[in-house]
């Protein structure tokens, strides 16, 4: 479905529109753009922080243009001083900030503040390890103690990336009892997931999973299942241990069996009824990335059934949900839900989902420097 041609024509849009969206942003830190196709910016701090200058990185080295490494280089720094505030309001989710920011500039440039910067965010994250119940914690506030949720299996490749650095297997150890943490908690036989997982965080005793951002604790949140199969995939090409992949290829294939005819996932995968209810286009790039790396790492046999699957995902969102006619968008992707019980950012456009769509096409194309 998508031929070389189609996926260096869809990388060339991207190139353009991306340099486009540098004079549209301009200083923001952008997470959601609405009806009016206008970024906001939300503060330093908050969780999405790092997709945009990870998206400059990408579009730097795929593309060679300087424009986009000049604009991403002063983002690690910019997000390390939100260490310094008290309380610090980072959590879990540095993975995302940093990974995208810090990590990737250390790997392409060999810059040596990057390198510290994504060191310092690895110590944050591993010291937010709960032994006795073996997961990270997630949240900040007395509320959420005792919580982890599923999108932290795509920020402890933050730990795999600081282990290989220092040749420290504490890092890796920390992120792999998370992960058998979800493997035992949250992904169910069928392959789906849920959002969040509740313990006591004085015994590590499990409690309960509670829904999130997704409809039930007993339902399907799309974004939720691809940061699972995209989040565990990587953990196999990190440890090579086969749980992980076996883990992810089972969250796949309920993933893939659930999609719509548009191949493009509504917000959760067991509402009652799908009449009226909003899709997610970042969840099908999330998963489409993630799709990609399960199709590196099966055999033959196997891999074409996640390429093809990556491929029609991204194919639909080219054709039915980006942006490329309209100019003065600011985004890539439209009707992306943030969280659909709260009623908030429902069919609008987020920095992740076009971050992830870039990779995606990024991986085809033939991109290899990728952090994880």
């Amino acid at each position: 479905m998508l031929n070389e041609a189609y996926t260096e024509q869809t990388m060339n849009r991207l190139s353009e529109k991306v340099e486009a969206m540098i004079g549209q942003i301009g200083d923001k830190t952008p997470h959601v753009a609405g009806q009016d196709g206008k970024y906001d910016s939300t503060r330093d701090n908050w969780w999405t922080s790092g997709f945009w200058p990870g998206l400059l990185w990408l579009m730097h080295d795929v593309t060679g243009k300087e424009v986009f490494k000049k604009v991403a280089w002063g983002w690690d720094a910019k997000l390390e001083k939100c260490f310094s505030e008290y309380p610090v309001e980072l959590h879990h989710d540095v993975g995302f900030q940093f990974l995208p920011t810090a990590v990737i500039k250390y790997e392409l440039t060999g810059d040596q503040e990057g390198l510290r910067i994504g060191l310092e965010a690895a110590n944050y994250l591993a010291g937010r390890f709960n032994p006795v119940g073996n997961f990270i914690r997630a949240w900040n506030g007395s509320n959420a103690i005792g919580w982890a949720i599923i999108d932290c299996l795509m920020n402890i490749p933050l730990l795999f990336w600081a282990s290989r650095t220092t040749n420290d297997p504490r890092y890796k150890h920390i992120a792999m009892k998370h992960a058998d943490t979800f493997l035992k908690h949250a992904i169910r036989d069928d392959g789906s997931v849920c959002h969040i997982l509740s313990f006591n965080p004085e015994t590590g005793e499990f409690i309960e999973p509670i829904g999130g951002q997704g409809l039930s604790g007993t339902s399907a949140w799309s974004r939720g299942n691809s940061w699972a199969l995209h989040g565990l995939a990587i953990a196999f090409r990190c440890t090579g241990e086969e749980r992980y992949l076996q883990a992810a290829k089972r969250v796949a294939h309920y993933f893939i069996a659930a999609l719509p005819e548009d191949h493009v996932p509504y917000w959760d995968f067991r509402v009652e009824s799908l009449e009226g209810e909003p899709r997610d286009t970042s969840a099908g790039a999330i998963a489409a990335s993630g799709l990609i790396e399960l199709s590196q790492l099966t055999p033959a046999s196997e891999s074409r059934i996640y390429r093809s699957a990556s491929e029609r995902i991204l194919y639909s969102l080219s054709e039915n949900y980006a942006t490329w006619d309209q100019p003065n968008h600011e985004a890539i992707l439209i009707e992306g839900t943030g969280h659909k019980p709260a009623n908030s950012n429902v069919n609008v456009s987020l920095i992740y989902g076009d971050y992830y769509f870039a990779e995606g096409f990024a991986k085809l194309s033939g991109w290899r420097n990728r952090i994880f």
